[in-house]
């Protein structure tokens, strides 16, 4: 085990999300998962900073050869991430209880409650 003895919120994400599969919790299933791949999304390289191969025999070979480098993020850089995700989730619930689907809003206030409660816990 590396210095920190504290998993990352990244970490804490990925372990809430195998428990609320296993416990069947559809809410706190679907709100990790969409913050788990906002997260990776961020981690992706823009396409113009990837270069390209020219001729077929120029190409790397290999598995994982031609992988672009992930960028490598801060664990303020995913709080941040999450921090957003909820702020989402928040603007469509309101918007979901103005046009009268107040079922709907309060599933996506339950998620954003989910990540609100990992986020407080990083605190």
């Amino acid at each position: 085990m590396s210095g920190d003895p504290t998993p990352g919120l990244r970490d804490r994400m990925g372990a809430a999300l195998t428990s609320s599969m296993k416990a069947r919790d559809r809410v706190a299933v679907s709100a990790l998962r969409s913050a788990l791949a906002r997260v990776s999304n961020a981690e992706a390289v823009h396409v113009d900073s990837v270069p390209r191969a020219g001729a077929i025999e120029d190409a790397p070979a290999g598995a994982g050869a031609a992988d672009a480098p992930r960028r490598e993020l801060t664990e303020a850089d995913v709080r941040g991430i999450v921090e957003a995700e909820v702020a989402e989730h928040d603007h469509a619930a309101q918007h979901l209880s103005d046009v009268g689907r107040p079922d709907d809003a309060a599933r996506v206030t339950a998620e954003a409650d989910v990540l609100r409660e990992l986020l407080a816990s990083s605190d």
